[in-house]
């Protein structure tokens, strides 16, 4: 089912929630909506939904307006952060209850058929008969998901599902749901302000801020080729340095770099501490260790520049480093923008 946002506007009483989105998903496309706390994102997927309403423009189903289509007449699933499971119903019995309520009649032998099969599909098989405070939370959002998949939707709608759960399920759980939107291809439009989970998962990332898109792509292109300062910072750590450009070259202490189409004048570098190499000799950009943090997979040196600006950036575990050393930052690669 492809979906169509046409210049869509939303509004609360006292502000503008979504200003003008346009957006096309795809038959069987995954797209994530990603950003801060108050861009735009949930209030795109509750219209979507039908449970908030748009003020202007069009939503489109196909080629069916579904703008003003009520919510159950929509042919959404819709998982939301928190479960939203019946606490005094079985697991089995959760997921039953959207095609025992559905307008389509089904018998009690397809419901019971159809439970069996997405208890399987859920890696669920056994708990059936359990009730949804005798499952991990990992389990339940499982539940949740098999529940909204029950009434076979055109769309499947998720709204922050890995949110209220620690980090080693949500990696497990997002690399299974992947598994399942790749087997049963329902176009699926994914919420979340965390980026590894929108890049991890994502077909196509569409990145909001305050009521708009500001850059969309597969997550390769919104990562490699960020449009923006705002997008740089807010796709992982960024380091930050003021550079003036000439020529197309953007200039700093022990050298200089590409930044094609970057006006001349003052501009702003953004530098992921993977972009950043330690040499504790030789030419570079001065700096003096403030601090080692050790990590599973290397370390990360907290570094002052001689401008007094810090930066991280991250080497092998075996670097032999400690506070108080000296050295140079070499650049290997960088976005550079100009400045607002």
């Amino acid at each position: 089912m492809k979906i169509t946002l046409d210049n869509v506007v939303k509004s609360f009483d006292t502000f503008r929630a979504v200003h003008g989105v346009s957006l096309e998903i795809g038959s069987g496309e995954l797209v994530a909506l990603l950003g801060p706390s108050g861009s735009g994102k949930t209030t795109i997927l509750r219209m979507v939904a039908g449970l908030d309403y748009a003020d202007g423009g069009r939503i489109l189903f196909g080629d069916e307006d579904a703008t003003d289509i009520p919510v159950r007449e929509r042919g959404v699933g819709f998982v939301f952060q928190h479960y939203a499971l019946f606490p005094h119903m079985t697991v089995a019995e959760n997921i039953a209850f959207g095609m025992k309520v559905s307008k389509r009649r089904r018998s009690r032998a397809e419901i019971d058929a159809r439970v069996t099969e997405l208890l399987a599909l859920m890696r669920l098989a056994g708990l059936g008969d359990r009730f949804p405070a005798q499952i991990s939370g990992g389990q339940r959002q499982r539940v949740a998901l098999a529940r909204a998949l029950a009434v076979d939707p055109k769309v499947l709608l998720l709204d922050e599902p890995f949110g209220a759960l620690d980090a080693n399920v949500r990696r497990d759980l997002r690399r299974w749901l992947r598994e399942i939107h790749d087997e049963l291809g329902i176009t699926t439009i994914f919420v979340t302000h965390d980026q590894e989970e929108a890049l991890d998962l994502a077909d196509r990332v569409v990145i909001l801020n305050e009521g708009r898109i500001v850059q969309q792509g597969t997550p390769e292109e919104v990562c490699r080729r960020p449009g923006s300062a705002f997008v740089t910072r807010f796709l992982g750590d960024a380091n930050r340095l003021e550079v003036e450009v000439r020529d197309g070259r953007a200039a700093l202490a022990g050298g200089s770099i590409d930044a094609p189409g970057v006006p001349d004048g003052r501009a702003e570098l953004f530098a992921r501490p993977a972009d950043l190499d330690w040499a504790s000799d030789g030419s570079g950009i001065a700096a003096s260790v403030l601090r080692v943090i050790d990590r599973p997979e290397n370390r990360r040196l907290v570094v002052r520049l001689p401008d007094g600006v810090t930066a991280e950036l991250d080497v092998p575990p075996e670097t032999q480093v400690a506070a108080g050393d000296t050295g140079a930052l070499r650049l290997r690669r960088a976005s550079v923008f100009p400045l607002a």
